[in-house]
């Protein structure tokens, strides 16, 4: 009986490509596998042969062969043209090594999504979140900060190993210290994890008293940690070794600070800039005159406001921001004129502001302005 062509086999065409006949193998793998089909004899046969085809064309060298001379390409006495692949025929080849880029999406639920691998006596343990809430000043100033983090560290009892008076854990005797277990699926064999040992290849006989076998008890930690300046609302600080403790003496994992910068009472944050409104009397405004701005640092600035100044006026004050965070420079400084309209007036006061009023004709230059536009749009709608 002759062969059937190893594309027919895949269902594919000729000039199929590695990630179409990747593809192909994997459905016919799953549609073939000896398991789903024990009413169908010839199923074992059929799957043997869509393997075949694959260990052929999904090698580049062995794929130009047979595109070029067919079957006969790996039977021999084909000259000096062509290639055997090694001299292995296609048949020949290990099985395991043509089903393993299936073998995740057959068994992966099973196994848990991992491929079976060598044992885990202690665990690294897990990375920690913290979340610091600070002031605008300390994000200027910088500042160390002690915060107290609850976490696992290293059982004392046993110094980690999870056996009373620290004695080393003997190795399972179920899986022999691997931390897998094999059991036969049809045609294939199957590693899971040790359900004795939980995959960590050892047992503890006489369990620590103090942290139950774990290595590790709960506890609340003092660390103090360095805030640098400049840092910003998730500014992320790592502390290397500070977090979880690792089971039975594994590795500890990293604390991770992540910064929460509080919004302030006068200032608004840009970045490195800094944005205060400040409140000026219409008389200033009006006039011209100095006020004196607050600062981050605490201090305080002397800043002339000219003549005729209107609400939104920007000022600038350099270097007046924040720190730029692991660079040089510092941030500007912007103030925003708000002019305040006085509010509970005297009698008198309001007779002195008509009387202005009267005499303020040519002092609005925006409002005569302003209504000169409305007046010509009134007229060109009535036209």
């Amino acid at each position: 009986m002759s062969k059937r062509d190893y594309y027919e086999v895949l269902g594919l065409a000729k000039g199929a490509s590695a990630d179409e006949i990747k593809k192909a193998y994997r459905s016919k793998a799953k549609e073939l596998h000896p398991d789903r089909n024990a009413d169908n004899p010839k199923a074992e046969d059929q799957f043997k042969e869509a393997n075949e085809a694959y260990e052929v064309l999904k090698d580049a060298d062995k794929k130009a062969a047979y595109d070029r001379y067919g079957h006969a390409a790996f039977e021999g006495g084909m000259g000096s043209g062509g290639r055997a692949g090694g001299g292995m025929g296609p048949g020949q080849g290990d099985f395991a090594s043509a089903f393993s880029d299936v073998f995740d999406d057959l068994f992966g639920d099973f196994m848990g999504g991992q491929r079976a691998g060598g044992r885990q006596r202690a665990s690294r343990g897990a990375d920690l979140r913290y979340n610091l809430r600070v002031t605008l000043e300390d994000a200027y100033q910088g500042m160390q900060k002690t915060i107290q983090v609850p976490t696992s560290v290293q059982c004392g009892s046993c110094s980690g190993s999870g056996a009373e008076g620290g004695a080393e854990p003997s190795t399972c005797p179920t899986c022999s210290g691997m931390g897998k277990v094999r059991a036969t699926q049809g045609f294939f064999t199957v590693e899971r994890t040790c359900p004795t040992c939980s995959g960590l290849g050892q047992t503890i006989k006489n369990p620590c008293k103090t942290c139950g076998g774990a290595g590790r008890v709960q506890k609340e930690r003092a660390l103090s940690v360095n805030i640098p300046k400049g840092v910003e609302t998730g500014t992320r600080i790592r502390l290397a070794g500070e977090g979880e403790a690792g089971l039975r003496g594994g590795p500890p994992g990293d604390l991770y600070i992540f910064i929460e910068v509080a919004k302030h009472e006068l200032f608004e944050r840009d970045g490195v800039h800094l944005h205060c409104r400040v409140p000026v009397s219409m008389i200033v405004a009006a006039l011209g005159g100095n006020i004196e701005v607050p600062t981050i640092d605490g201090g305080r600035s002397r800043v002339a406001i000219p003549n005729g100044s209107q609400s939104g006026r920007q000022m600038r004050l350099r270097a007046k921001g924040m720190p730029a965070l692991r660079g040089a420079g510092q941030g500007d400084m912007f103030i925003e004129l708000a002019v305040e309209t006085p509010v509970n007036l005297t009698s008198k006061q309001k007779d002195l502001l008509r009387e202005f009023e009267e005499l303020s004709e040519d002092n609005n230059p925006e409002s005569k302005s302003f209504f000169k536009s409305v007046k010509g749009f009134w007229d060109s709608m009535k036209g």
